[in-house]
């Protein structure tokens, strides 16, 4: 059997009954494990949390394949889930990129997406994206390196988000979806805007979540996967800020909220007590 098909098959399952698909980011293994408990049917993990949690850097291309990958692993190994993944723009140019997606492929995760984006993502630089038929090239040559038909490649254009071309991104999803991509994810449109399009792609869409848009909204755009990328790592580095700064003003470990009177819940969610259980039935 192919690594992880149940995972695979459960995501094209999801996707068939038509539903939007709520996709938290996970930055670590513990966060993909919250989001599954809370009862998300799909797991993401994005090379902006990775860079961040793995490493304190921003996103701003650092990350090599590899790292990537093996973050995608240990998600996926934390989880039953499916786990989507970020691939960048494949770290390698078309004719090497089947080691990347061999690396995913056989890393678990249930779809990769591959982006168009050449240089410049999150930060005020001039923004770059490949020429169209180089991002292409990558798609359909991930297309063809993938050993499992139920390992999904999306197929990413930021054309709207880093060059404020509507048009040109229109232009893509088209290409890509023709090209056979299973999904495409523009970014930098709102859902309405996603919705007044999607009858002219004909593949289910992806996106990330938008700032004054709820869930809602995006079920009504017949968006079929939003990513909500940043919101664990957002939050843990709020709450991990704020706590720091209390026990330096307080000098006080008991003045910090949700440290010593979360410990016994996290440890239980963890797993401590199933391993003492172990210890009785098998010994050590």
């Amino acid at each position: 059997m192919t690594v992880n098909q149940p995972s695979r098959l459960r995501l094209a399952a999801l996707l068939k009954h038509g539903t939007t698909l709520i996709a938290p980011g996970a930055s670590d293994a513990l966060s993909a494990r919250l989001i599954e408990d809370a009862g998300f049917p799909v797991v993401y993990i994005g090379s902006y949390a990775t860079a961040a949690s793995r490493f304190g850097l921003a996103d701003v291309g650092l990350l090599a394949g590899l790292e990537m990958i093996e973050q995608a692993r240990t998600i996926v190994d934390a989880v039953q889930v499916p786990v989507i993944a970020d691939a960048e723009n494949g770290f390698q140019n078309a004719a090497s990129i089947w080691r990347t997606v061999r690396g995913f492929e056989n890393a678990g995760v249930a779809a990769i997406h591959i982006e168009d984006h050449a240089f410049g993502k999150h930060a005020e630089v001039p923004q770059r994206i490949l020429p169209l038929d180089e991002a292409l090239g990558r798609i359909k040559a991930a297309l063809d390196a993938r050993t499992d038909p139920n390992f999904l490649i999306i197929a990413r254009t930021d054309a709207a988000w880093a060059l404020h071309d509507h048009a040109e991104a229109l232009t893509r999803m088209q290409a890509f979806a023709e090209a056979g991509a299973d999904l495409v994810f523009p970014t930098g449109l709102t859902p309405p805007q996603v919705g007044a399009i999607r009858n002219q792609i004909g593949k289910p869409i992806v996106t990330v979540d938008t700032p004054g848009f709820s869930i809602a909204d995006e079920e009504q755009a017949g968006i079929a996967i939003v990513l909500y990328y940043g919101l664990s790592l957002a939050v843990q580095y709020s709450a991990v800020k704020e706590a720091l700064a209390t026990l330096r003003a307080k000098a006080h470990g008991d003045q910090v909220d949700g440290w010593r009177d979360r410990v016994a819940e996290m440890e239980e969610f963890l797993g401590y007590k199933q391993f003492a259980e172990r210890v009785r039935k098998y010994g050590a």
